[in-house]
């Protein structure tokens, strides 16, 4: 294959590859950045004999985002809102905002916290079927050992429920009825679903009790949920604040019957890093993976890289 048709074969693959990279890194920017890096390296090497072209830059692309992933991590970044960075490059903030949101902000915001191997093993076989012989050869573990890494952040991803089933889905139902009344602003939702002495807590040990209280400071500022998921936090059904996947506050919901009792917001990095979070699947539905598509790819065909 000549360097021609090289790109034009790239040029086919890059949403692709872009796709693959954003889940990743979390950060179009990044993800842009990696795919870019990928025509280099495979322009370099050159296609030859490859059979499996889209596999191939997917591994490629794969190595990529491992490094660079290893690279944040060693800077001690805590990206996913933390102390996310943020480039001025002139991005139009929305594109991002839509694509997280398709991926899901509670997905992306997990992600983020898995160890690289772990996340690059998890993204590349449960979103995009690549074989474990292919992901052994990016992360540099045996077959057997990918397949370890991809089980263990399957594991954090989905989360261990301390509820039973029917307990978390009365919960989530409780909750998505106080996301949705929060989003429009309507008073009475959120009257009929807020307990009549609920509390709201937030840092430093700032409380609001009574539910006309908290519906009407609610009310008044519908953009506020808008970034809000429902997620697992600590074995409970929670909400996290993500925007553009970069967590921001988690709020950690007491549910009574079918009110909500109460919330606490935690903002605080430290606090945040110590809550244990997950993807919550959809009622009725076990091991959902967030709002988050679940794109595959053709398998065979032999896979090479520098």
């Amino acid at each position: 294959m000549d360097e021609q048709a090289l790109a034009e074969r790239f040029d086919e693959c890059r949403g692709h590859l872009r796709a693959v990279a954003y889940r990743m890194l979390g950060s179009l920017d990044e993800a842009d950045d990696a795919v870019q890096e990928t025509w280099l390296r495979a322009s370099r090497a050159g296609a030859g004999d490859v059979a499996n072209v889209t596999g191939w830059l997917t591994t490629i692309a794969g190595r990529i985002c491992l490094d660079m992933l290893r690279a944040r991590r060693r800077r001690g970044e805590e990206f996913g809102g933390l102390t996310g960075v943020e480039r001025a490059d002139g991005r139009d903030p929305e594109e991002e905002a839509l694509l997280a949101d398709a991926v899901g902000l509670a997905m992306l915001v997990v992600l983020d916290r898995l160890a690289p191997a772990e996340r690059v093993a998890f993204v590349l076989h449960d979103l995009f079927a690549v074989p474990f012989a292919e992901i052994a050869g990016i992360v540099e573990r045996t077959p057997a050992t990918a397949k370890k890494l991809a089980s263990r952040a399957r594991l954090r991803v989905h989360g261990a429920p301390a509820l039973p089933a029917a307990d978390l889905a009365r919960q989530r139902k409780v909750v998505e009825a106080f996301l949705a009344a929060s989003r429009s602003g309507d008073m009475d939702a959120l009257l009929a679903v807020l307990a009549p002495d609920a509390f709201r807590r937030a840092e430093p040990a700032a409380e609001l009790r009574g539910a006309h209280r908290i519906a009407g400071e609610t009310a008044a500022n519908p953009a506020r949920a808008r970034n809000a998921r429902i997620a697992l936090v600590d074995g409970a059904i929670g909400l996290v604040v993500a925007p553009r996947g970069r967590l921001a506050a988690v709020l950690q919901i007491t549910v009574e019957g079918d009110r909500v009792a109460g919330y606490t917001v935690i903002a605080d990095p430290p606090r945040l890093r110590r809550l244990t979070l997950a993807v919550a699947a959809p009622c009725g539905r076990g091991g959902g993976l967030g709002g988050s598509a679940r794109p595959r790819r053709a398998r065979g065909g032999a896979v090479r890289s520098r």
